[in-house]
Order: structure tokens, then C-alpha cells, then sequence
């Protein structure tokens, strides 16, 4: 299972990109030693996943009502329009309730719904996407300048900017610098290769900071 990070809004992409690297590096070192401590869900959660099995409207609409903002919050991060966020929200959720009973309870309800919801996004997107990926391009280089520009945003308005990145670079950056995914694990769901997926996330951090540094630029004028 991938990990996911959490974010407040203030944390930034630069951080999570370190934290990232740090854990693809420490993963690649010691793959086959990592342990991981069994997952115990509570009480309440189990009685609600059980209530859910057994198809009660109550507990269906409990686990909606719980979930459904940050869930749709993440179909925002790969959607054009709220239209497009409310299919995938709808979408996930058909599948959330029918497929509830193969959930293992081996991890955070919510990370498996989490799941599902970016499966069904990258989903929904992929004949948007699919010729964006048909391309590779190798030994991107940045400006160390450009860099720091990232750290000047926070998570909300970085979002606001992503979205306007074409389909394939919105999908990639999502995946890598928000939800945690590993290239290897990216280039798998999106059956491309590592190489695509390293190569195009590098596009589409060039591209945010061309698009940021615009951004900031307008700002400053506004100011003065």
C-alpha cells in the first residue's frame, strides 16, 4: 500500500518531494527487511464496515457523509470542472459499497476509499491523458533559482495552479508529489514505464514553475 500524506495546507510540494525521495531511497535499500505493524481498527469503524456488508442505508450514508469531503477534495485534484469531481466522487463511491466486503480491514478505511478514488479519476482520465505518455524525455535540468519558487505556495494554491497543467502532467504530479506514489508504483497503475513517469513529472514540475513564477510575477504588479 502506498503511504499518504496528509497535508494542512501550509505544508509544501519541496518537503514532500524530499520526503518522497527519502523514503524511494530507504525503500529501495531495505526492501526486503521492512516491517510493517498489523493494522487494529477500532470498534466503531469494524461495526460501521459490517453494517456496510450487510447493505444498511444507515451505515452507507454514515460512511459517505464521513468521507465524502476529503474524497472529493482528491477528485478535484485530477478534475477540470466540479462536473468531472462529482462523477468520480459518485463513481467511487458505487464501487466503495460494492465492493466493501473484499475490504481486508488491514489498513485505515480510509486509505482503501482513498484508493478507489484515484483509481477511478485516473480512470475517468485516461483517454485524456493516454498520448501524453508517448513520449520520453531524459536529463531535465532546473534552475536552482526556479526551485525555491515552490516553497513560496502553499498546498491550496498550488492546487489551483495544477489543475490548470495539461491531463498527463496534472496526473503524474498529483500522484508522485501529493499522494506519495513511487514512480515505480505510478508507471504500474498507469502501465507506462518508469522512465515516462520520471520524465514527465519532470516536465510537469518545469511547467508549475514557469506557471508559479507568472503567478507571482502578476501578483508583485497588482502590488505595486
Amino acid at each position: 500500500m502506498s503511504k499518504i500524506y496528509e497535508h494542512n495546507g501550509s505544508q509544501s510540494i519541496e518537503k514532500v518531494e524530499y520526503q518522497t525521495n527519502q523514503e524511494e531511497e530507504i525503500d529501495t535499500d531495505n526492501a526486503n527487511q521492512e516491517t510493517r505493524v498489523a493494522y487494529i481498527p477500532s470498534s466503531e469503524e469494524t461495526q460501521l464496515i459490517n453494517d456496510c456488508i450487510k447493505g444498511k442505508r444507515q451505515a452507507q450514508r454514515t460512511l459517505y457523509e464521513q468521507f465524502a469531503p476529503k474524497m472529493y477534495a482528491i477528485a478535484m485534484r485530477y478534475a477540470k470542472t466540479t462536473l468531472e469531481a462529482d462523477d468520480i466522487l459518485q463513481e467511487s463511491f458505487i464501487n466503495v459499497f460494492k465492493h466493501v466486503e473484499s475490504f481486508e480491514q488491514d489498513c485505515p478505511i480510509e486509505f482503501w476509499i482513498r484508493r478507489i478514488v484515484i483509481n477511478q479519476a485516473l480512470k475517468s482520465g485516461r483517454n485524456k491523458y493516454d498520448k501524453a505518455f508517448k513520449e520520453e524525455v531524459t536529463d531535465i535540468n532546473y534552475n536552482s533559482e526556479e526551485n525555491i519558487v515552490l516553497d513560496q505556495f502553499d498546498l491550496e494554491e498550488l492546487l489551483q495552479v495544477i489543475r490548470r497543467l495539461p491531463d498527463g502532467f496534472q496526473q503524474i504530479f498529483n500522484l508522485y508529489a501529493i499522494e506519495g506514489y513511487k514512480h515505480k508504483e505510478i508507471a504500474e497503475l498507469l502501465e507506462i514505464s518508469v522512465g515516462t513517469s520520471k520524465s514527465q513529472y519532470a516536465r510537469a514540475r518545469a511547467q508549475l514553475q514557469e506557471m508559479l513564477l507568472k503567478e507571482d510575477e502578476s501578483y508583485e504588479q497588482l502590488r505595486s
